[in-house]
């Protein structure tokens, strides 16, 4: 599985990160350990990010969902 931020051009470095983290399923307080900041500026950092607006994609294989053979280049199995 791969994740696509889309618009991380509005956000600053600090935003994407906490964004890459969150939006992969981290807590607040895991994501504050990580990258060696409070809870709370993880929070402020995460909201000022969604009001910058973003979009996250992610990109799955068919074949790990099942749809296509094990082949990722399959499209019609």
């Amino acid at each position: 599985m791969k994740i696509e931020i889309r618009g991380v051009e509005k956000l600053s470095f600090r935003e994407r990160q906490v964004v890459a983290f969150k939006e992969t399923g981290i807590n607040n307080e895991e994501v504050a350990r990580r990258l060696g900041l409070s809870a709370s500026t993880v929070a402020t950092l995460f909201n000022r990010a969604r009001v910058k607006g973003y979009e996250v994609v992610m990109v799955i294989p068919g074949s790990s969902l099942g749809i296509y053979g094990t082949d990722d280049n399959e499209e019609n199995s």
